[in-house]
């Protein structure tokens, strides 16, 4: 009997909640600001929304944050909802914050009538300097004074765009010698002549985040509103604008946010990376934005487990990108086709093969009977890896060398009888012959070695480019690394192999395929491949490599 997995600490409050009766079903909602593509501390913050509503029979709204007309994109609207989508999750309602935009400003009003707010001309260095600082408090200026009437015509002369930008703000009248900074008197407009994505040039006051966060769930009775712990000071805020309101009480819970070992979170610092063509867009696959890591070729399936792995926790720590890569291989080994492709190719030539070709059998995936199986064609002339013969071979070298046998994979054991060379002294070709006793699944040669190669028929190799992808970043603990995070970008993150050889299988899948290319590591078919030239993404290697270099360096 499997034990039973604890509860994290939100599940233990949504069943005490249930349980009391406080609420008879959960509804959560994912919140993203349309202002770039996600990443994966995005999904972990997916993975735990959807899912606690699955467990618990409740709903998920996918609501966007969209009160920021500048930086916000209906391009990333849709990237959203893509990645979404690809993860396996499936939303109660699509809502904006923009559909609120009406009600909020009439919340706003009504905070006005209640002598909770107030149109302040201060400059933004200005209302900064007035708040004071932790240890001393901030102080009111003269337009805290304004009559409640002066104040709703102003706020409805800034709706009307009678001002410029900048030149005013609505403030919450809160306290001004508040511990908590964000309680003295914050703004909750602000004035933007700009064209928003959804509601065009309908409005040029939209209110802050922090304002419009709660009351948009409030609005759409969100039980349980699940925020990283960097929005524990802004729950104070949350709290006071739904009790001076008077509307649905939602409630402001905080997990610790994804931090993960070679990468950053930061979608500014994201769109960076882009703007300044250090990666070649938003899906790059060295990002670490969810549509990266789909074009690397990584699964959804593998990505929530590791969101599962790593749990809900109320404090910070770093996460060791070896764990994502652990739980990309594991889901890999499962579905992914084997195939045989050469990097770098060392022919050689089977001297008393018959002339013609031969077509092997081979298993697309020992781990998945029902994979079935693929032919492979052998010919007299074949690519192998050009690492993996060794003129003077070292101690316990088990793979070519003049002399050696060694075992073609679901084909034959090989001898190596002659080096041919070019006028410079470099090898061109490997003369072999072969046991024809030895064919895999029917050897009675009596014959054992201990090298088995991976190779393609030269006749039948398909041309392709392999891109290798490493880690974007050479540091741990990329956001608090010492100087520009840009410095520490590894130049070895993208290695690229202009022809390498390929069995001609690979002609016949799909985009949606997963491959291990034997010997090699785990690939995915890349979305440059066009009929006449398939590219393929390294997705992960076969183990991790990461940690032996890191020491060696």
């Amino acid at each position: 009997m499997s034990e039973e997995k604890s509860l994290n600490f939100i599940e233990e409050i949504i069943e005490e909640d249930l349980k009391s009766g406080k609420h008879s079903s959960i509804t959560t909602r994912f919140p993203p600001e349309p202002n770039g593509y996600l990443h994966i501390g995005h999904a972990k913050s997916i993975c735990l929304n959807f899912g606690l509503a699955k467990k618990y029979g409740g709903q998920t709204n996918l609501r966007f944050d969209d009160t920021n007309p500048t930086t916000e994109e209906t391009e990333y609207v849709e990237s959203i909802k893509d990645d979404i989508r690809w993860l396996g999750f499936a939303w109660s309602n699509e809502l904006y914050a923009s559909n609120y935009f009406e009600q909020l400003y009439g919340f706003a009003v009504t905070l006005i009538k209640k002598g909770l707010a107030y149109v302040d001309d201060s400059s933004s260095e200005e209302i900064a300097e007035q708040k004071g600082t932790p240890t001393v408090p901030g102080t009111r200026n003269r337009f805290a004074d304004r009559t409640m009437e002066e104040n709703l015509q102003l706020f409805a002369d800034m709706r009307a765009g009678k001002f410029a930008d900048g030149s005013k703000v609505l403030r919450a009248r809160i306290d001004m010698a508040s511990p908590n900074m964000l309680l003295r008197d914050p703004i909750i407009y602000r004035i933007k002549h700009a064209h928003h994505h959804r509601t065009g040039d309908n409005w040029c006051i939209y209110p802050m985040y922090d304002f419009a966060h709660g009351q948009s769930d409030a609005i759409e009775k969100i039980t349980h509103s699940i925020c990283t712990l960097e929005f524990i000071p802004h729950r104070d805020l949350y709290n006071w604008c739904i009790e001076n309101l008077g509307i649905y009480p939602s409630r402001q819970y905080e997990f610790a946010r994804l931090n993960l070992t070679y990468t950053i979170m930061s979608k500014r610092k994201l769109l960076q990376l882009v703007n300044e063509g250090h990666v070649n867009g938003w899906d790059d696959p060295r990002m670490s934005t969810i549509s990266g890591m789909r074009r690397r070729g990584y699964t959804a399936s593998a990505i929530r487990e590791f969101c599962d792995r790593i749990g809900v926790a109320k404090r910070e720590n770093l996460i060791d990108f070896s764990l994502l890569e652990f739980c990309v291989r594991e889901d890999l080994n499962k579905i992914a086709l084997r195939r045989m492709v050469v990097f770098d190719p060392l022919k050689v030539v089977i001297t008393n093969y018959p002339e013609g070709e031969e077509w092997l059998a081979s298993e697309n995936n020992p781990e998945d009977p029902a994979a079935g199986h693929r032919e492979i064609p052998f010919s007299r002339e074949l690519y192998i890896e050009r690492e993996d013969f060794m003129e003077t071979p070292a101690k316990k070298y088990f793979r070519l060398a003049p002399g050696m046998m060694v075992r073609l994979k679901s084909a034959y054991i090989i001898k190596c009888e002659e080096v041919v060379k070019d006028v410079n002294g470099n090898i061109t070709e490997v003369r072999c012959t072969y046991i024809p006793e030895s064919k895999s699944g029917a050897d009675t040669s009596g014959i054992n070695v201990k090298g088995t190669l991976h190779w393609v028929s030269v006749a039948h190799a398909v041309t392709a480019e392999v891109r290798l992808y490493d880690r974007l970043f050479k540091v741990e603990d990329v956001a608090n690394a010492e100087g520009d995070f840009k410095d520490h970008i590894n130049e070895a993150s993208l290695t690229v192999l202009p022809n390498a050889y390929a069995e001609p299988a690979l002609l016949n899948d799909t985009a949606d395929d997963r491959y291990q290319f034997i010997r090699k590591g785990y690939f995915s078919l890349d979305k440059d491949s066009t009929p006449g030239k398939l590219v393929f993404n390294r997705t992960v290697t076969l183990k991790d490599g990461w940690a032996k270099e890191v020491k060696k360096g």
